[in-house]
């Protein structure tokens, strides 16, 4: 049966509380960790952390209801991007209510979402669940999705949810399938050298510039690859160069120069013909380089290589939805990524749905709707009638 709904009042105070936490990703979020731990202990028959190799950052799964398959999974990211808080009207890390807004880091991107969960946990503790209702945290997801994979090893051998809902903000809109995002960092090595005799030395800025264009060049072969009914927009894999640093002076030949670039698949595939083409490509620049100086390298770290969300017609994930919602709700597709995706490749079908505009998220003055709020905690209150038959 649908829960009681608790008052905005105690979902605004959860968020309040966790947007106290600057949970900047790439920093420590053990204490927002052991917060959210704390409020959940009385109500769950189990609670999973893993940590990363520093043990300054965990993850949590938490278990309401009974050890089964079958469960519902709420899946949020306890970190946020930094903030200059020279750049906000209201303190970044205060959750601050102006009217029918709160305003904070994190409010959409995706305390919001996970502020709702923590209020209605009590509620379906008090019901008789046949399947399980989780509450799943992780760290890092705004910088590599780093903490996700390590969650999914911990799930190993142990009862499966029958489906995930991502909780990132789409303003309340379902969203069945969404890019990839494959993120890197390159790194060429030249040799340095006086700029009055650029032949006896070797530029990495000149030969970083040539593999960033032909990258760039390759925006059309991608946009003919697009399936013809692709669903998104743009519609075919794109890629973007983000940042570029290297060099000493204007009159020095640059001895190094590194920069981080990405890519957002729409089908597997593309992001192994980008591979093939720009190996070809570096293949070519690195011969030149090392006629020249035998030590020079082109080097690409991978920071992450995450998996959009498929469409998939008959989604366990997109039927949940359809109940909670009702009626049948309009399936959209976004161009950014999320964890959905990785739920997805572990066997578990996932959705995209929560609270807040992804056109803050990230910006100065990030705030969430109440009234978004509230037609959150409405929806999901609704879990307790599909878990208790």
């Amino acid at each position: 049966m649908p829960v009681d709904l608790p008052p905005i009042d105690e979902v605004v105070t959860f968020l309040e509380d966790l947007v106290a936490f600057p949970s900047v990703a790439l920093t420590p979020n053990v204490d927002l960790i052991a917060h959210v731990e704390d409020l959940l202990r009385p109500y769950c028959t189990d609670i999973v952390l893993t940590h990363d190799e520093t043990e300054t950052k965990a993850n949590l799964f938490a278990t309401i209801g009974p050890a089964a398959d079958g469960g519902v999974m709420l899946a949020g990211h306890s970190d946020v991007v930094p903030v200059d808080p020279d750049d906000w009207a209201t303190p970044p890390f205060v959750a601050t209510r102006l009217g029918d807004r709160i305003y904070g880091r994190g409010t959409a991107d995706m305390k919001g979402f996970v502020a709702c969960a923590l209020a209605l946990v009590p509620r379906w503790a008090a019901l008789d669940l046949v399947r399980p209702v989780h509450v799943a945290l992780t760290f890092d997801e705004e910088d590599g999705f780093h903490g996700a994979p390590i969650l999914i090893d911990s799930l190993a051998g142990t009862p499966r949810p029958a489906a995930a809902i991502v909780g990132e903000p789409t303003g309340l809109q379902l969203i069945g399938a969404h890019k990839g995002c494959y993120e890197y960092t390159t790194t060429v090595t030249g040799m340095n050298g006086h700029s009055s005799r650029p032949t006896e030395a070797v530029s990495a800025v000149h030969h970083a510039t040539r593999w960033i264009s032909a990258l760039l060049d390759l925006d059309a072969e991608l946009a003919g690859r697009a399936q013809a009914d692709s669903r998104f927009e743009p519609p075919h894999t794109t890629t973007n160069v983000g940042v570029v640093g290297g060099g000493l002076a204007r009159c020095t030949v640059a001895g190094e120069c590194s920069f981080e670039w990405e890519m957002r698949p729409v089908q597997s595939g593309d992001a192994a013909f980008v591979k093939e083409r720009m190996a070809a490509v570096e293949a070519k620049l690195l011969a030149e380089m090392r006629a020249v100086h035998p030590e020079a390298a082109i080097e690409t770290e991978a920071v992450c290589e995450i998996d959009g969300l498929e469409w998939v017609d008959a989604s366990p994930a997109l039927d949940l939805m359809r109940s909670l919602l009702g009626g049948d709700p309009p399936v959209g597709v976004v161009a950014y990524g999320t964890e959905a995706g990785l739920y997805q490749a572990a066997g578990i079908p996932s959705v995209v749905w929560g609270p807040g505009d992804i056109a803050v998220a990230h910006r100065p003055d990030e705030f969430v709707e109440v009234g978004d709020l509230e037609a959150c905690l409405a929806v999901l209150a609704r879990l307790g009638d599909q878990l208790t038959r």
